[in-house]
């Protein structure tokens, strides 16, 4: 099943590379996980030292204004001043959010990175990892475990709670069980993000250079078999959450550097009191809240705090004023209160289902981005997309690509299908996204 989506149906957020949202720091290049499809080598580098994360900073502060600092890696967690950078971040004037498989979290590391500042954690839960903590070969098997997550940052308090999913061709049927569990707990699970996997079955059709140079990927970006035949697109899994709640309707977005139309973050916010849907909010809604947080603060709003979550009740009648979109809410909330009074007496949430579709190869070998994208990182005081930054700490410059001509494609098919045939493909290797 499959849903078309009209980019001018949403609001595109106004996000640019110089005044964004989020931005991406990373702390290390260590992880206590092999993710199949992880493009990050984790044999080099190692943790930064406490200079060279206020270096980064300090490029961040210059170049780019943020409400919010992804803390990524590697996984965080396993640098020894997490803490330190934490309170480092949040003294910078950004909202710390820890991106973490969660392996080292413990309640104790959890009270002191909240005592430094910390406002919100994003985990990176899914089959794609050979977990010590939950076993199970669906997303079904792995619920369990995010609950436990999530219950552990409600019982803390005061800490958005997101969850990451890398979704292939073969686990996009696991999407309407994920958000089944969601949709019951909107007061603690405040965000749910379904990361679109690319499997690297196109770099055959390419040449690709470096500095002018022919280069071959084979080392770098290795077909791992994983990522299935299909390559998803944004509105396979929108067909999916509908599945389960068919009011799912997107309010935001962000288009690619080459497709305009291309749906590269695509936001849906839920308001609801626990299973029960009322709708989601338009995208008039979105346009108001990021602008009048932009004229305030001077910088577009990002992971609000879970008390700012629970308005959803406000947010509808007030906004329903003026807007049809959240008027269709309040009335959907009133016609419920007649059948269940008791919902007068429970708060409505708003709870975020976000889909991010990455790279995209364009006919012509143009690599389709994320424009104005949220994961721009530092790497020797310049931003580069974090999703491609093996390339530059390999070459010194992105890789760009050409078709092949008809006579070089059939070689490399035959040279591919003699390989599969011969060789059991690894399941543990950088691979492009």
């Amino acid at each position: 099943m499959s849903t078309e989506l009209n980019p001018r149906n949403y609001y595109r957020l106004p996000w640019s590379l110089t005044d964004n949202g989020i931005s991406w720091l990373e702390v290390t290049t260590k992880c206590n996980l092999a993710c199949k499809g992880c493009y990050r080598d984790q044999s080099v580098e190692g943790h930064k030292t406490l200079e060279e994360i206020a270096d980064d900073l300090a490029v961040f502060k210059r170049e780019r204004k943020s409400d919010c600092m992804s803390v990524a890696g590697g996984d965080p967690l396993v640098h020894p001043q997490i803490v330190e950078i934490t309170r480092m971040i949040a003294e910078g004037g950004w909202k710390p959010i820890i991106n973490t498989n969660g392996l080292a979290l413990t309640r104790s590391l959890l009270k002191d990175l909240k005592r430094a500042g910390v406002v919100g954690f994003t985990f990176h839960i899914d089959t794609s990892q050979k977990r010590s903590d939950a076993t199970g070969p669906t997303e079904r098997d792995l619920i369990q475990l995010r609950h436990k997550f999530a219950e552990m940052l409600a019982e803390e308090g005061g800490i958005s709670c997101s969850f990451n999913q890398t979704v292939n061709a073969e686990t996009l049927k696991d999407i309407p069980e994920v958000v089944r569990w969601a949709t019951k707990y909107p007061e603690i699970v405040h965000t749910v993000v379904f990361i679109l996997y690319r499997e690297p079955q196109m770099l055959g059709q390419f040449n690709y250079y470096a500095n002018g140079k022919k280069i071959h990927l084979d080392t770098m970006y290795e077909d791992t078999g994983w990522g299935g035949a299909k390559i998803l697109k944004a509105n396979d899994v929108v067909a999916k959450i509908r599945e389960v709640d068919p009011l799912y309707e997107p309010s935001a977005y962000i288009n690619g550097t080459v497709d305009p139309d291309s749906m590269k973050w695509l936001l849906g916010v839920r308001a609801a009191t626990g299973s029960k849907t009322f709708g989601y909010v338009s995208p008039r809604f979105m346009e108001v809240i990021q602008n009048v947080y932009h004229l305030f603060k001077d910088k577009w709003v990002s992971y609000s705090a879970p008390q700012g979550l629970n308005k959803g009740k406000p947010a509808a009648f007030v906004f329903g004023l003026f807007d049809k979109g959240m008027r269709k809410i309040a009335k959907r909330y009133m016609g419920a209160t007649l059948t269940d009074p008791s919902l007068l007496f429970k708060k409505m949430h708003l709870q975020t289902f976000t889909v991010i579709q990455p790279i995209d190869f364009m006919p012509d070998g143009r690599m389709n981005m994320c424009d104005s994208c949220p994961d721009m990182t530092v790497y020797k005081g310049k931003m580069y997309w974090s999703c491609r930054l093996e390339e530059i700490k390999r070459y010194g410059a992105f890789i760009t690509a050409a078709p092949k001509d008809a006579e070089e494609l059939s070689e490399k098919q035959n040279e591919a299908l003699g390989r599969r045939i011969t060789e059991k493909p690894s399941i543990e290797t950088n691979t492009m996204v």
